[in-house]
């Protein structure tokens, strides 16, 4: 068998974020409307720092409007609140992102139910949990829907595939597993309560690793073929003494074995702050009453994964009675 295909997050998540600057210019055009997306940061860990600095730079590249808030570590939950109440009341800002994990002082549930649903460009808020649960218009948390695009982009239409997502957490795991049941797979969520892993990994078309833990994924758990999507980011020692990422999916057994799979750098990773730059831009259309797909390039807009986006099902278009089984 021919090694896997490599997935191009990185290239992918270019092409995103070209069709977002593109899309946000004629915003500008033609609505005379700008979004803004402001960054909330609670302390001073270092890779928190990093990050919040990446989507600065990359929300002004694609012409939006910046804003981060530095807050030290001793900040209150009570004064965290009060800032997202401002964030709320404020027309210039289309989209709120709390950078998490957030001190232990502070609930992070309470700072996420606070910030307005329309706004919540992370997609945690329980409207927005809830209503992509029921296939109604919600704003989608970033790196699951990076995932469905990179999934679209090698597979096309997955009906009726296998689908397996290793994790159950709020940020991946069950978001994902509602997007692929959306996209009429047969989903399975795995965990660490979960009999013979491998087992059940072997058996999906679908791979979706989301765990955290370095290179839990072995090649012979993978189904020949298969599409592994690897969301983990894992600092491991390396030879050198220094350190190196990995995956939660061992990268090299897999290559050997998948159809396509995720490198980790460079695969999921980009797509995040890709797709978070897109809710931002969602999020400003909506409160502006335009609908975000007037913004696309006509004669591109079908074929250019720079305009990719997640269309989720509305009640006309919900499965009839007898798919709900």
């Amino acid at each position: 068998m021919t090694a896997a295909r490599i997935i191009d997050g990185k290239a992918f998540a270019a092409h995103v974020r070209a069709g977002v600057a593109a899309e946000v210019a004629r915003l500008k055009q033609h609505h005379g409307l700008t979004p803004g997306l402001t960054v909330v940061l609670v302390g001073e860990d270092p890779a928190s720092q990093v990050y919040v600095r990446a989507k600065g730079r990359q929300t002004v590249e694609a012409g939006m409007l910046s804003g981060e808030i530095m807050l030290p570590a001793t900040t209150s939950q009570d004064a965290l609140l009060a800032e997202v109440a401002r964030l709320n009341a404020d027309p210039s800002v289309h989209g709120i992102l709390v950078q998490l994990p957030l001190p232990a002082q502070i609930d992070e549930q309470a700072v996420i139910s606070a910030i307005d649903p329309a706004k919540d460009v992370d997609g945690f808020h329980p409207v927005n949990v809830g209503r992509l649960a029921l296939g109604l218009e919600a704003l989608i948390p970033c790196t699951p829907q990076g995932c469905l695009l990179l999934l679209r982009e090698v597979l096309g239409t997955f009906a009726g595939k296998k689908a397996l997502v290793l994790g159950r957490s709020n940020i991946v795991g069950k978001p994902m597993a509602q997007l692929l049941l959306r996209e009429s797979c047969t989903v399975t969520i795995a965990h660490s309560r979960t009999r013979d892993l491998p087992a059940e990994c072997r058996q999906a078309d679908i791979l979706v690793a989301a765990v955290g833990r370095p290179e839990l994924v072995r090649g012979d758990w993978i189904k020949p073929g298969a599409v592994v999507i690897d969301v983990g980011v894992n600092r491991v020692p390396a030879a050198d003494g220094k350190s190196r990422l990995v995956g939660d999916v061992c990268f090299a057994e897999a290559l050997a074995v998948a159809g396509a799979i995720t490198p980790v750098p460079g695969g999921v990773g980009p797509m995040t702050i890709a797709l978070l730059l897109r809710n931002t831009l969602t999020a400003a259309c909506r409160a502006h009453g335009i609908a975000p797909e007037s913004l696309a390039a006509p004669a591109t807009a079908a074929a250019n994964p720079a305009s990719a986006r997640i269309t989720l099902q509305t009640p006309d278009t919900l499965p009839s009675k007898d798919e709900k089984l």
